[in-house]
């Protein structure tokens, strides 16, 4: 009898901007815990492969000044303007800028930081920990 082999995947977990850009913080009591401020001791930028319909697609979702906001706090602003462009479906140059940001820097190692509470929730290794202590829910 042949043994199957194991094939193992790797995928990578970092927290991508674009991720930030959806989460908030649920402590108890917080009426305004968005947007997270990034507080990043290890950032990297990983190229990934240019998809600009899903670009296109994500732009009317995000929360544009909160992703300027990060970028610049994180030293990767790439000319994005602080409102977004008209007609950006057909601006391939805007388009690749915003992919860039969303989708190619990465917070390793650091935290997210609620803009009400202050309370900090941890990133290690790519993954921020959003899970709240029994008496902060």
């Amino acid at each position: 009898m042949q043994k199957k082999k194991k094939h193992t995947v790797s995928a990578t977990t970092e927290m991508k901007l674009l991720t930030h850009n959806m989460l908030t913080s649920h402590v108890k009591g917080v009426t305004k815990g968005y947007p997270l401020l990034i507080k990043a001791t290890e950032v990297k930028v990983n190229e990934v492969e240019f998809n600009p319909q899903f670009v296109s697609r994500m732009i009317p979702k995000l929360e544009w000044s909160a992703l300027i906001q990060a970028a610049d706090g994180l030293g990767h602003l790439q000319d994005l303007p602080s409102t977004l462009v008209s007609n950006y479906e057909n601006d391939e140059d805007f388009l690749r800028k915003v992919h860039r940001v969303l989708l190619e820097v990465e917070v390793i190692e650091g935290s997210l930081q609620c803009p009400e509470s202050g309370r900090e929730f941890p990133i290690s290794k790519g993954v921020p920990n959003m899970l709240l202590n029994e008496d902060e829910s």
